[in-house]
């Protein structure tokens, strides 16, 4: 069986770091298969950092990324070919509009290392990508 890398969207690293009912069966077993390389992107630090000075978040940037390291996920930082990326995501135009420009780049990061995203977040519907698995 191959290897699948999978990149998990910040509310879900969240969800498990506070043991949060929101993570469920379907997010925790793609976790923790020994078959999945996880993956967590420096855009969720960047993001939880800044929700964190604004108080709306109850951990900082870095208590994720020691969070994130301590369950063996690995960095995913942000390279130009991801940016890149970003011009080929083509969403419906019926569906709503996904202006959360941290969501748009971990998108276009999964898609440009061929990973599957994995998120909980409906507005992903209107992307689709094919690697985006909603739980």
């Amino acid at each position: 069986m191959r290897r699948n890398d999978v990149l998990l969207d910040t509310h879900i690293i969240i969800w498990a770091m506070l043991n949060d009912s929101r993570l469920n069966d379907k997010m925790l077993k793609v976790i923790l298969n020994p078959e999945n390389r996880i993956f967590y992107s420096i855009a969720s630090m960047w993001e939880v950092q800044i929700k964190y000075a604004l108080k709306k978040m109850p951990i900082s940037g870095i208590e994720f990324m020691h969070y994130c390291e301590q369950s063996g996920y690995h960095k995913l930082p942000i390279d130009d070919s991801h940016i890149c990326e970003l011009a080929g995501l083509v969403r419906d135009e019926s569906a709503p509009p996904h202006n959360d420009p941290f969501d748009r780049i971990m998108l276009s990061q999964a898609k440009a290392e061929g990973f599957t995203f994995l998120t909980h977040d409906p507005f992903f519907r209107g992307y689709n990508e094919p690697c985006v698995i909603e739980a």
